[in-house]
């Protein structure tokens, strides 16, 4: 385990699943993986998750497998409703007659003295998934629930479906290929609008997001620099989409423009370039160590390809294409300078998605006025990219980071972010 960070860590994080049957281990990273799709440097609708982990259904039944948490189940302490911006405008221009943006929370906002909001926790999904992915048991008793590193019985928790996904305005809804371009600029735009306007919020305690959601902390804190007191990205890089990540993306999108039955977005069912497109993207999303355990032969390599068909004949081509347009001219890294905020940043090192070996956040984040990274040793059994769908693996560090931002801002020097050995925690 890598750590750039000034005090000593607690005890690390015990990377490894928990002793379950094995059937139900690959389940819920096979439902997850429907609804995180693409993690990373992609980090988008809450796809096939629903859908393929819903008790009765053909693929469920089949395999003989129960519901996963990750079927988006509705969290009864959760408070949920729209926020409606009209003729919205979005950064190339183009407009929206009425563009929604559904949004849920947990807790109650507590206001200081000077009647301001203090205690608003920002929480943001990858592509694919959606406020009620976070809102899920994993999640809520990993992070939320009483004594966690999140209780909502001390934060005002605030999860928004960005714009393109869940329940938010997006391609799908009707408009498909007409529907305005947006970027992650936009996607930012919105929560700002959301936080400040509807909610009237001026100062958030933290914000936390994972994947894309992670890439989106990166924008807050170099666009509202004095907005927040801390931000935590996790599995995410603050440099542009190139490489393999750029690579992968434009395959994709290619093999779902070029196929005929895309029809310019007006298909009546899932373009197979689509599907075909998910495969490459279903195989990067695990560890290839998590792999080579899960498909050890011939017949478990038919299941996996089944399953991932299953999973992408249940999401919709346009809402995916958008998605991964939408990260094309993200590049935070010239803006890393107007940072104030206190900055932790995790990753795991058996991440596809964000290579370790890139040595980004060694690079960058010794550069940040509050800047502290860990990079999470993976093991045989984590699952890459995939462990951000663990948060119970890695809620540990979210503690860390609230007990950071507890600290007294003299105690947080412009060094930081300065490399504790390898050895060090693992």
């Amino acid at each position: 385990m890598k750590f750039a960070e000034a005090p000593a860590l607690a005890a690390p994080v015990q990377n490894r699943l928990f002793n379950q049957k094995e059937i139900n281990v690959k389940f819920r990273r096979t439902c997850a993986a429907a609804s995180v799709l693409f993690g990373l440097l992609l980090c988008g609708s809450s796809f096939a998750a629903s859908a393929l982990a819903q008790p009765g259904s053909p693929s469920a039944a089949s395999a003989g497998e129960a519901a996963a948490p990750w079927d988006q189940r509705a969290n009864p302490t959760a408070v949920e409703a729209d926020a409606w911006f009209h003729n919205y405008r979005f950064r190339d221009g183009e407009t929206l007659p009425r563009l929604r943006i559904h949004y849920a929370t947990l807790g109650t906002p507590h206001r200081n003295d000077q009647g301001a909001v203090d205690n608003a926790v920002l929480v943001l999904h990858w592509t694919g998934a959606d406020s009620r992915t976070l809102l899920s048991p994993t999640y809520t008793k990993a992070l939320f629930d009483p004594g966690r590193p999140l209780d909502a019985n001390r934060y005002y928790l605030i999860f928004p479906d960005n714009v393109g996904h869940g329940q938010s305005s997006k391609p799908s809804d009707g408009l498909r290929a007409k529907f305005p371009n947006y970027d992650y600029g936009d996607i930012v735009d919105l929560q700002h609008k959301l936080v400040t306007e509807t909610l009237g919020i001026r100062h958030l305690h933290a914000i936390l997001g994972m994947s894309m959601g992670g890439m989106n902390a990166w924008q807050w804190a170099e666009t509202y620099p004095d907005m927040m007191d801390g931000v935590m990205p996790v599995v995410s890089l603050p440099i542009t989409v190139s490489g393999r990540n750029l690579l992968w993306r434009r395959m994709v999108i290619d093999a779902i423009r070029s196929d005929p039955e895309w029809k310019s977005g007006e298909y009546t069912q899932t373009p197979r370039g689509w599907i075909e497109g998910f495969g490459v993207l279903r195989m990067m999303i695990d560890s290839a160590p998590a792999l080579q355990q899960e498909i050890p032969d011939g017949a478990a390599a038919n299941k996996f390809l089944a399953t991932t068909r299953f999973q992408a004949e249940h999401v919709d081509a346009n809402d995916i294409l958008y998605s991964l347009k939408s990260s094309f001219n993200y590049d935070p890294e010239p803006g890393l300078s107007r940072i104030k905020a206190k900055l932790f940043a995790l990753n795991f090192s058996d991440d596809e998605f964000n290579p370790d070996t890139l040595r980004v956040l060694e690079r960058v984040v010794p550069t940040l006025q509050h800047g502290r990274y860990v990079v999470q040793q993976g093991t045989p059994s984590s699952p890459g990219h995939f462990t951000m769908t663990r948060p119970d693996l890695w809620a540990q560090h979210v503690g860390e980071f609230m007990q950071w931002l507890g600290e007294r801002s003299s105690q947080a020097s412009h060094g930081d972010a300065r490399p504790i050995p390898d050895s060090a925690g693992s």
